[in-house]
């Protein structure tokens, strides 16, 4: 089975989480799972420019991205966070590869918006490299950082990285660990499955709004390019992505229809 994880910046923050996520995908990858990891790591990018005494502006949710800032999201997402992430995968037994959209043309992407600078948005993937590495049995480790055929760099959103990734890997499953439980309703109960047309209801009535707007927006736009199902889970739920491997009920589970 190939299955794509996307684990939140806010999860690879601490030292020890970082560790039990890396020690239970590992597991999972040894088990014969084709797995490819897509990370974030927004708080520790604001962490980084703080130090350096540069502000960090959001539109939309979405951070401004000057050279300078493009500059830090090297150095930060594809640097520090994904190797300190590759190491921890390494510590626990798994041949784990550090890589981004950038490398062999793995993501594509355009500029989103002027506004936002280079701020990119997923156009295109090619997977053969992903296939080369898991076919070997390595596991993938990529950082939300894209690039297109002229040398531009783009800082993408963590969430849509991962479904430009699990599209392109063909993934049966994509599953998003988060710091919250799945998805609720306007009354505030766990919703254990929904359908995409169910998924843009809440949106459009602005039950889900803010984060979980936007991954329900691209659990929607992964089921659209041929992901089968998407889970909507919390990270911190001991061995959470191997009961979502095994069809366990966690969180909340997206089908197209």
């Amino acid at each position: 089975m190939k299955l794509l994880v996307k684990v939140g910046g806010m999860l690879l923050d601490d030292d020890g989480s970082r560790r039990r996520i890396a020690e239970e995908l590992a597991a999972l990858h040894s088990g014969g799972v084709r797995l490819v990891v897509v990370h974030g790591g927004g708080r520790q990018m604001t962490r980084f420019l703080t130090e350096r005494g540069i502000k960090s502006e959001f539109v939309h949710g979405l951070r401004v991205t000057t050279p300078e800032i493009i500059d830090a999201v090297l150095k930060v997402f594809a640097g520090s966070v994904n190797h300190q992430l590759v190491a921890s995968f390494v510590a626990a037994g798994a041949a784990a590869v550090g890589l981004s959209g950038i490398d062999a043309c793995l993501t594509e992407a355009e500029q989103l918006d002027p506004e936002l600078g280079m701020v990119g948005r997923p156009v295109g993937g090619d997977a053969r490299l992903l296939d080369v590495l898991a076919d070997a049995g390595y596991l993938p480790v990529v950082a939300c950082v894209a690039g297109d055929r002229h040398g531009n760099v783009y800082n993408v959103n963590a969430d849509q990285m991962a479904v430009a990734c699990a599209a392109a890997f063909q993934a049966a499953q994509l599953c998003f660990l988060t710091d919250v439980d799945g998805v609720r309703d306007g009354e505030g109960r766990l919703l254990a499955h929904l359908t995409a047309a169910q998924a843009r209801r809440l949106i459009a009535d602005n039950i889900a709004t803010g984060g979980m707007e936007a991954k329900l927006n691209a659990a929607c736009t992964a089921l659209e390019g041929g992901v089968e199902s998407v889970r909507i889970a919390c990270g911190a739920v001991p061995n959470a992505v191997a009961r979502v491997a095994a069809n366990e009920e966690l969180g909340t589970r997206l089908v197209a229809a």
